[in-house]
């Protein structure tokens, strides 16, 4: 079983490479089919908001159906996406190419991770999570090189099909068959809605990850127009980007494990900080490789953040529905920076995508010393202790 989790890992990668690897060549689609860069970031944005809707019910949707025919499904279509994606000859059908796998993007998550942590617990998911820091790493900076060694933006796509190939065929040989569980019912689970906690969590969620999206989403143009930078230099920045994001991952890891609200609120003032020296500094080739550094160091540690602030104190009968609520936040928060980001970018200027980001991650800072009334609190505990017991 140790060897599906890697497996898994792998698929993790081949998804995650799917759907942000568009980063990397925005402005080169951009051009491509003559369409604004504010447009071309739908591509990323689309693709997350179709994610936060079929997050909450595709699960459920598909509940029957055995598991590891449904991870071969997800794998497949990301083969498929892609390879149509390549041979687009408009923007349109670009778009609806990555809308097709995004809808099954959420079952890949759901039942890797349920796998994970049933056969190796908190270890498993982390192993299962590597694959979406390695992405960072290696599949956006690959697919951008791609494009740009090959001077072709096809072959971004053409990699991340052959990337999501190789895992459908891991899925295929080393997966076993597993069935689907007897269906159980969601009421003990949607009792947790009323914990005022999680929803304060997951509007934070939204805004931390709009903050991340709305300047990173553009981190090429930004390197392309403001610290003219080539092709090749920004696929390295990018690589550097995800390398120390992973350095990050592990030192956010240690530091949640000690507080986890002192650590969250240092997230978003050390992400602030970085990205305002960007704004200064963005013309200025030798301190923005320096500030692209901490910069992803930083960054990746807000997808942990997130979850770990948002699922502490949840009950254990009811992480699976609100890690499926977690994933629409993402989502969310993604397609709402990625389209504030555009606006802005559009309108005033890429160098102005960073002051988008800025505000938000203030105005969740703030958010983070909102309290509620302790009688409150108290209630929703005793309910949601009621309900696990049932």
């Amino acid at each position: 079983m140790k060897r599906s989790i890697y497996v898994l890992a792998l698929g993790a990668f081949g998804i995650i490479t799917t759907e942000f690897g568009v980063v990397g060549i925005l402005p080169t689609i951009s051009r491509q089919f003559g369409v604004s860069i504010d447009t071309a970031g739908w591509l990323l944005s689309a693709f997350a908001i179709t994610v936060a809707v079929s997050s909450p019910f595709i699960t459920s949707f598909t509940s029957k159906i055995n598991r590891k025919f449904l991870l071969c499904l997800v794998m497949s279509i990301f083969v498929l996406s892609n390879i149509i994606s390549a041979f687009s000859t408009n923007f349109t059908m670009l778009m609806i190419a990555r809308i097709l796998p995004a809808i099954l993007h959420p079952l890949f998550w759901n039942i890797s991770i349920a796998i994970a942590f049933k056969k190796k617990g908190a270890k498993g998911v982390s192993t299962v999570m590597l694959g979406l820091s390695l992405a960072t790493v290696l599949g956006i900076p690959m697919t951008t090189y791609a494009a740009d060694l090959f001077h072709d933006w096809k072959a971004s796509f053409f990699l991340s099909s052959g990337i999501s190939l190789i895992a459908f065929i891991g899925l295929l040989v080393f997966i076993p068959s597993i069935p689907a569980e007897k269906e159980k019912s969601g009421q003990n689970q949607l009792t947790i809605l009323k914990n005022p906690f999680l929803w304060m969590n997951l509007i934070s969620t939204i805004g931390t990850l709009a903050a991340m999206f709305s300047s990173y989403t553009y981190l090429t143009a930004y390197l392309e127009e403001i610290t003219r930078m080539n092709g090749a230099q920004i696929s390295i920045m990018l690589l550097l980007f995800g390398g120390m994001g992973t350095l990050g991952n592990w030192l956010m890891g240690i530091a949640l494990s000690r507080n986890v609200k002192l650590t969250s609120r240092l997230f978003l003032l050390l992400l602030i900080s970085v990205q305002v020296l960007a704004y200064f500094m963005g013309g200025v080739f030798i301190p923005m490789v320096i500030i692209v550094s901490f910069w992803g160091m930083i960054h990746t540690g807000g997808f942990l953040v997130s979850n770990i602030r948002t699922t502490q104190n949840i009950p254990h009968h009811a992480l699976e529905f609100v890690n499926s609520l977690l994933t629409s936040s993402f989502n969310i928060g993604i397609s709402l920076g990625a389209f504030l980001g555009g606006i802005v970018s559009a309108y005033y200027g890429v160098q102005y995508v960073l002051s988008v980001s800025v505000l938000l991650l203030s105005a969740t800072f703030l958010l983070s010393f909102f309290s509620f009334p302790k009688d409150i609190l108290e209630k929703e505990k005793i309910e949601l202790v009621t309900s696990a017991c049932e």
